[in-house]
């Protein structure tokens, strides 16, 4: 698998081999140095043939001269990714080695996106004059989210979640295995058997129901037990614990077509005395005593001033006694999390925070910290997988999302499984109890029983 191979057909003719020594490729070359102040660790290729660069790096591959308009007037991560986006610029060879070299390059030799003076602008002018590659500003591609209204008002927050989760119910029952479970899995074989796939022996869905049985397992979930799932999903936490431990499920999601998913799930399995789903706003949960909550990965879509807000809820739907998980992505202290890329294709308004604010906001809110573990290169791990299906299965995506909504999930995923394993992000599961007011935590002396094989009950 390269990582970068579209669908066939689909993609632009190959660009000739280079035939002169003063094309395209050779005038760019010097410029992009200047700018960045150091050597490119990379080969360009132009749209003329001509290639420069230091041989055996990988090769970037600027396919028309739009790429340069586009790049001359949004010198940055969003401009670059617009143009990879749509098929301006590729990479010849395997995208996550061409990222993790320029990430390497940026760390080891100080490379910074470039902050064009007006002088480096005219000189990039006179360059793209010459290369006759003058003209208007490229348009945004249509995959780009536009949202309006107030940031975190319920109406844009409900637009920023319809715009990834319900891009299609095919979508991700074609890029998730059969639990539909879009989080991080935990991947209890250390030995990598079955990372190709479930055919040979422990693949991506057995490391999500690990997952599902470590979190009913940290949260005491039995027979009769109340538990409140706030952000959903396609339903997976919410079918396992009724399905495994007879538990009674409030899962409650903002996408419609996530909703509607659930609900088909819930009646075909004969869940519907054990499961309600409920189509809203976490803000408009209004009474509750569970013996349960669990949110996993839904805090990263709620805002800074928010999260306060957000925590409150969580300390108010859970009885005294109660426990409450949170599986949630973190940033480092001065790490973008996110970035502009993320936030403009992928999750629009997105707010990851450092793993010790996300405790000391759950402490606030009156909750007692148990527990926290890291699970950052399980999710390097479970993002690869769904990446190898994306390449898998290529031709399939590109039918049913269109070929720029495909290499946007390329991009996504190359790089999320990036930003886990070089530590730029990670994911943890926190649990938390509501103490009583005599601070009983209802909560066995030790840990083992999460751990251990067979029922834990």
């Amino acid at each position: 698998m390269t990582g970068i191979r579209p669908a066939p057909g689909s993609r632009p003719a190959p660009v000739p081999r280079p035939r002169t020594t003063t094309g395209a490729a050779h005038r760019l070359l010097p410029l992009a140095e200047q700018l960045l102040g150091a050597p490119l660790p990379l080969r360009l290729r132009a749209w003329d043939g001509s290639t420069a660069g230091p041989e055996g790096a990988p090769v970037v591959v600027l396919r028309s001269r739009r790429a340069l308009r586009r790049l001359v007037r949004q010198p940055d991560e969003l401009g670059l990714a617009q143009a990879y986006i749509t098929g301006e610029i590729d990479i010849d060879g395997d995208l996550t080695d061409g990222l993790r070299t320029v990430r390497g390059a940026a760390r080891e030799r100080g490379l910074r996106p470039p902050k064009l003076t007006l002088a480096d602008r005219a000189r990039a002018v006179g360059t793209m004059v010459r290369l006759g590659a003058v003209g208007p500003r490229p348009p945004v591609p249509s995959s780009q989210a536009r949202l309006g209204g107030a940031l975190h008002s319920k109406a844009r927050d409900r637009a920023a979640i319809s715009h990834h989760y319900d891009l299609s119910n095919d979508f991700y029952a074609l890029l998730l295995d059969e639990t539909m479970a879009y989080s991080c899995g935990y991947w209890t074989r250390d030995d990598h058997e079955g990372e190709a796939g479930q055919e040979q022996g422990y693949g991506p869905a057995d490391a999500q129901r690990d997952k599902l049985e470590l979190v009913c397992r940290k949260l005491g979930l039995g027979p009769g037990s109340t538990l409140l799932d706030i952000g959903c999903g396609w339903g997976s936490l919410a079918l396992y614990a009724a399905e495994t431990y007879r538990t009674r499920v409030t899962a409650v999601t903002l996408a419609a077509e996530q909703a509607r998913y659930v609900s088909e799930r819930v009646t075909a399995r004969g869940l519907a005395e054990l499961v309600e789903v409920r189509l809203s706003d976490y803000r408009e949960i209004r009474a509750g005593s569970y013996d349960a909550v669990s949110t996993i990965e839904m805090g990263e879509h709620v805002g800074g001033a928010e999260y306060p807000g957000f925590t409150a809820t969580l300390h108010r739907m859970v009885r005294p006694g109660g426990r409450v998980l949170v599986q949630q992505m973190s940033r480092g202290a001065v790490a973008p999390g996110g970035g502009a890329f993320i936030e403009s294709y992928i999750a629009p308004d997105m707010h990851m925070r450092p793993l010790g604010d996300t405790v000391s906001l759950l402490e606030g809110a009156g909750l007692e910290v148990r527990a926290v573990e890291s699970m950052r290169e399980h999710y390097t791990r479970t993002i690869r997988a769904w990446h190898r299906t994306l390449e898998e299965r290529w031709a399939e995506f590109g039918a049913l999302v269109g070929e720029e909504t495909a290499r946007v999930w390329r991009l996504y995923l190359v790089g999320s499984a990036l930003a886990f394993e070089e530590r730029r992000m990670g994911v943890d599961q926190i649990l938390a109890v509501r103490p009583s007011e005599r601070g009983h935590s209802g909560m066995p002396p030790t840990q083992r029983r999460w751990y251990a094989e067979g029922d834990p009950r």
